[in-house]
């Protein structure tokens, strides 16, 4: 049973070594989890787990190994009451057996709810009884070697309840991101140059302490222009259609780029499942509010660092088929595939950000598209693994 536990942290993406787990025991041997699964859990996690990133994984894999066993954090009302009219708590010293460390839980929980079912009253002293004082293996402020301490700051959540919260899934490397998150991983999207038009008021401390220097210590300052980001984006959005699911994160990642000021320049269009004659300038791609792709191509220069967002998925004639385009209510005289490449060939760093799970793309609707776009432009999951990779790609010279 404590094998399993570990097998299945590992089967799930936790990378728990034995020298961890060994540890792990070493710290059931010396009772510092008591007998509580509450205690097991901050135990667990403080040993095997080495970054907060990991932490919604560990709860999950938790909640569903353990998933239906019942705590003394379960007691009746009724129970507390009585516990609480007893003497002052006292700690106990509650020692583990290392790999015994479950099967002895599972009989001590079993003896706890045969108790609840037997008792009607409160209890003070004894070793029997839940209750307080005394030996009882199951009550607080008494003595007992191997017991269970009912009350303290567990009382009102469950290990298995503290898992099933999931309250770390925003520091997982591979969550959907929100605004901050966001704005954290488009920091990286830098390029700084002191090559700008502008005064020189930036002071320039390594060519200060050289002319000092220089000049046998006599203080000379020195001033530079200001570096500044020379990174431009152009960031094209699918939106409608199969993207509305994923509409609010479209919102969140457009709110955190606007937030963020450290563009020389940024440029905003939307498209409908696939890039064709015209580019809308608002997310509703109302029919003639738009831009002509043809003008976005001849007038922002291959410099634009291109980032397009959507889920790729879409029926292959959008992709493979001129014409009167029923999807779309357009006529396209190119080919959807030709407008991407053109992207491709105008600009010279481009990645396509795609919301759906990387698992998916194999098999999920429009498989077929997602490759073929996916050939065209390096394609990233929309996580912040994801987003993080493809902004490298951007940089990459």
């Amino acid at each position: 049973m404590f094998l399993e536990f570990f097998y299945l942290l590992r089967a799930k993406g936790l990378e728990v070594s034995i020298n961890e787990w060994l540890s792990l025991i070493s710290a059931l041997d010396k009772g510092l989890a008591g007998s509580s699964l509450t205690g097991f859990y901050y135990l667990c996690r403080s040993i095997i787990i080495k970054t907060e990133a990991d932490y919604d994984k560990f709860d999950a894999v938790f909640a569903e190994y353990f998933q239906g066993v019942e705590t003394p954090e379960d007691l009746p009302e009724e129970f507390w009451k009585w516990l609480s009219d007893g003497e002052l708590e006292r700690d106990i010293n509650d020692k583990g057996n290392g790999d015994d460390f479950f099967r002895e839980l599972d009989e001590l929980l079993q003896m706890f709810h045969e108790r609840i079912e037997e008792q009607k009253e409160k209890h003070h002293g004894g070793n029997y009884w839940i209750g307080t004082g005394g030996t009882s293996p199951m009550g607080r402020g008494g003595y007992n070697k191997q017991g269970i301490r009912v009350g303290g700051r567990s009382r009102h959540k469950s290990a298995v309840q503290i898992a099933g919260e999931r309250n770390f899934r925003d520091f997982r490397q591979d969550n959907i991101l929100d605004i901050r998150q966001f704005q954290m991983a488009f920091r990286k999207l830098r390029q700084y140059s002191s090559r700008v038009e502008g005064e020189r008021t930036e002071l320039d401390i390594d060519q200060t302490i050289d002319k000092t220097c220089e000049n046998a210590g006599l203080l000379e300052i020195v001033y530079d222009k200001p570096r500044k980001n020379t990174v431009k984006v152009l960031l094209l959005i699918d939106s409608d259609g199969s993207m509305l699911p994923y509409s609010r994160l479209c919102n969140q990642l457009f709110q955190a780029l606007r937030k963020s000021n450290h563009f020389k320049d940024l440029k905003v269009y939307y498209f409908h499942n696939c890039i064709y004659d015209n580019l809308y300038n608002t997310p509703l791609c109302k029919r003639g509010d738009w831009i002509e792709t043809n003008w976005v191509l001849s007038n922002l220069d291959s410099e634009y660092k291109v980032i397009f967002v959507g889920d790729a998925a879409m029926a292959p004639s959008e992709l493979y088929r001129r014409g009167g385009n029923s999807v779309i209510g357009l006529w396209n005289d190119e080919l959807g595939i030709e407008w991407l490449k053109k992207f491709k060939r105008r600009y010279k760093k481009q990645i396509w950000l795609n919301p759906i799970h990387e698992s998916e793309w194999d098999w999920a609707y429009g498989a077929q598209t997602i490759q073929a776009i996916g050939e065209v432009f390096p394609m990233f999951e929309l996580s912040l693994d994801g987003l993080e990779r493809g902004i490298k790609k951007l940089l990459v010279k």
